[in-house]
C-alpha cells in the first residue's frame, strides 16, 4: 500500500511542478497555448494514473499467486508427513520411477523383473502422492501390460530332435505343459506335417500361444483323463 501512495505522490508533484513552471511563464504564453498545455498535462496524468492502476492489478495478481504457491507448498509438506516421506526419500522414489520407465521403454531385462519393480513402487506409500499416482498406477502399468502382451504374442519356434513327437512337445513345461494340446501345434504347422504321427528331426515348428478357450479345453481333457488299466495276460 505504501508503494501505491508513493507513486501517486510522485505523479502529483510532477504535475504541480509542471503547472507551476508554466504559470511562471504565463506572460510569454497566450491563453490558448496555456490551455492546450494544461489539457496535455491532464491527459498525461490520466494515462499515468491508468498505468498505475494496471500496475496495482498486476501486483495484486502476483501476491495472489505467491499466496497460492505458499498454500501448495504447505499442502505438499502435509502430504509428505502423511506418507512418512522426506525430501530425500521423494528424490529416491522419483529416480526409481524414472529408471523403471526407461527399462520398460527399452524392453530391458525381463517382464517379471519389471513387474516386481513396479509392485515395489506401488506398495510404497509415496505412490499415493499426486506427483506419482497416475504414473505408477496408470502410465507404467499400461506400458508394462503392453510389454507383457508383446512377449505373449511373440512367435516361438521349436526345432524337432530325435525322439520327439507332438504330444511330447506339447507337454514340455516351456510350452503348454499339457500333451492334450498337441493339435494346436499340428494345426499351426500343417504345411510341414502330413501325418501327426510322423515328424522328423530338424523340422522347425511354430508353437502358438493357447487362447483362454483352448487352455480351458485342454486342461479339462487332462483333468478328466484316466489311463487304461494294464492288460492282464
Amino acid at each position: 500500500m505504501k508503494s501505491y501512495k508513493l507513486i501517486a505522490t510522485i505523479l502529483s508533484l510532477l504535475l504541480l511542478l509542471s503547472v507551476s513552471t508554466f504559470a511562471q511563464e504565463e506572460k510569454e504564453m497566450t491563453q490558448e497555448e496555456f490551455q492546450q498545455e494544461m489539457t496535455r498535462l491532464t491527459q498525461n496524468r490520466i494515462e499515468l494514473t491508468k498505468e498505475v492502476n494496471e500496475l496495482k492489478i498486476q501486483i495484486e495478481a502476483l501476491k495472489a499467486k505467491q499466496a497460492a504457491l505458499e498454500s501448495v507448498e504447505d499442502s505438499q509438506r502435509e502430504l509428505y508427513v502423511l506418507v512418512g516421506a522426506t525430501e530425500a526419500s521423494i528424490a529416491r522414489y522419483r529416480s526409481d520411477v524414472a529408471a523403471l520407465k526407461g527399462k520398460i521403454q527399452r524392453r530391458e531385462g525381463s517382464v517379471e523383473d519389471a513387474l516386481l519393480a513396479l509392485q515395489a513402487l506401488q506398495n510404497d506409500k509415496i505412490s499415493a502422492l499426486p506427483e506419482f499416482n497416475d504414473e505408477v498406477y496408470g502410465q507404467l502399468q499400461r506400458s508394462l501390460d503392453a510389454w507383457k502382451e508383446e512377449v505373449a504374442n511373440k512367435e516361438v519356434i521349436y526345432t524337432v530332435v530325435k525322439g520327439d513327437y507332438l504330444w511330447k512337445i506339447a507337454k514340455k513345461s516351456e510350452f503348454y505343459g499339457n500333451g492334450f494340446a498337441w493339435p494346436v501345434i499340428y494345426n499351426a504347422n500343417r504345411d510341414q506335417i502330413k501325418n501327426p504321427d510322423l515328424i522328423y528331426p530338424k523340422q522347425a515348428f511354430k508353437i502358438p500361444n493357447l487362447s483362454n478357450e483352448e487352455k480351458a479345453k485342454y486342461d479339462k481333457a487332462k483333468a478328466n483323463y484316466k489311463p487304461a488299466p494294464p492288460t492282464q495276460n
